[in-house]
C-alpha cells in the first residue's frame, strides 16, 4: 500500500483481522470486497491500482505470492532486489 505509512498499514491489517474474527457480518462482507473492507476501518482507500485478496481460513496453511519470472539477464542489484521485493505480514488474532 504505497501511499500508507507502515504504522497505518500495520494498523488497517490488524484493525481488519480484529473485526473479522469478532464480526460475522463483517468478515463476510470483508470477503465480498476487501477494499471497502480497509476502507471502513482505516478510513482511507486503497492506491490506485492495488488488488487486496482475502482468503478464508478453510485448513490453507500458507500462501505464497511468487515473484514474476525473470525475462532477462539481471545485474546482481536486479536479483537482490527481486529476491527481496516483496514484504510478507503474518497476523495473528485470538
Amino acid at each position: 500500500m504505497s501511499n500508507w505509512t507502515e504504522e497505518e498499514h500495520q494498523s488497517a491489517i490488524s484493525a481488519l483481522m480484529e473485526r473479522c474474527a469478532s464480526d460475522a457480518n463483517f468478515h463476510q462482507s470483508a470477503m465480498a470486497d476487501p477494499a471497502a473492507a480497509i476502507k471502513a476501518v482505516s478510513g482511507k482507500d486503497l492506491p490506485e491500482g492495488f488488488n487486496l485478496r482475502l482468503v478464508a481460513n478453510d485448513g490453507a496453511d500458507l500462501t505464497l505470492v511468487l515473484p514474476d519470472p525473470v525475462s532477462e539477464d539481471l545485474s546482481d542489484a536486479d536479483l537482490e532486489a527481486v529476491a527481496g521485493g516483496g514484504r510478507t505480514c503474518y497476523v495473528t488474532v485470538g
